[in-house]
């Protein structure tokens, strides 16, 4: 099957913009540094090609028929494209990657996430981010079988460097009506373990871990964190929940701290890991980078609007 060809050009279409955008043939030769002679060539051949007239005179004015401006708005999508393509290219050769990937660990807050995000997309017009959200070892998988580039963990696998981000505190709660509140006393461990525990199923499966789970049948796993947080509120089971996930909850009292003699609370830290620093372009490392000046910062967030 014979290769078709278009019978116009970019060329022709970005000539017969600036006749329209500039007001004339004149006009559109001086701004494209051309003579108008070749100015009315291009257009003239344009219109002989596709057979249908563009452009009108009115006046002193070049004005598109109703064909042309039907064409020509086809055509400045055509053009935004070849821009587009010309951007990436040049991207590409600085070394930025077509695509970034990023395993986050659920407990990384979302505020800090939401700025990282923020604070890349301006820089990477021509990469896209790919965002896998993980539980427990999720994010551990992901490095391992080299699905990202970068990571945010709970515990470092084996093979990788990483560096320390943020502590991350759980208080093990309940809705304020919950039986386990109604003992008017201390909670000793066999008092969890005659009520249901609400947990977070680990989303790896390399090694999954049953991080903060205690030796009880009474035990619902559940895949989303936000389904977990919800059946405490209405008083289904109790859990140690990240605090800072749980802090207008706790102050609306939808969730009461369980008065614990031990263990109410507890601490786990997140890292950061680059899955290959040495071969990292810099769209991976820009992101890496604003992960950290980002948890340095806090959750101090700009406006959207400045």
């Amino acid at each position: 099957m014979p290769l078709k060809i278009p019978k116009s050009t970019l060329e022709q279409w970005q000539v017969l913009q600036a006749i329209v955008e500039c007001g004339g043939y004149a006009q559109a030769a001086e701004a494209l540094h051309r003579s108008q002679s070749s100015v009315s060539y291009m257009v003239a051949k344009l219109q002989e090609q596709l057979g249908v007239e563009l452009l009108e005179i009115d006046g002193r004015r070049a004005r598109l028929t109703r064909n042309g401006e039907a064409l020509l708005n086809k055509a400045r999508e055509l053009l935004g494209d070849a821009f587009q393509l010309e951007q990436l290219a040049g991207s590409l050769a600085e070394g930025w990657e077509p695509q970034v990937s990023i395993a986050v660990d659920s407990l990384f807050p979302v505020e800090l996430l939401v700025q990282v995000l923020r604070d890349f997309e301006p820089w990477a017009s021509h990469t896209r981010v790919n965002l896998e959200e993980t539980v427990l070892s999720g994010s551990e998988d992901a490095l391992i079988e080299k699905r990202v580039d970068i990571a945010i963990v709970s515990r470092i696998p084996s093979g990788f460097l990483g560096d320390a981000l943020m502590d991350i505190e759980f208080v093990a709660v309940a809705h304020p009506c919950h039986p386990l509140h109604t003992l008017g006393r201390e909670l000793e461990l066999d008092d969890l373990g005659r009520n249901l525990q609400i947990v977070v199923r680990d989303s790896g499966t390399l090694n999954p871990r049953d991080h903060g789970w205690l030796n009880s049948n009474q035990r619902w796993s559940v895949t989303s964190p936000h389904t977990r947080l919800e059946m405490i509120c209405n008083g289904i089971g109790f859990g140690w929940l990240a605090e800072h996930k749980i802090k207008n909850q706790l102050e609306q009292g939808l969730l009461k701290p369980l008065p614990l003699r031990v263990g109410q609370r507890r601490k786990l830290s997140l890292s950061l890991v680059v899955a290959n620093p040495e071969l990292a372009g810099p769209g991976t490392c820009r992101l890496a980078n604003l992960i950290r000046k980002v948890v340095v910062d806090g959750i101090q967030l700009r406006p959207l609007c400045e």
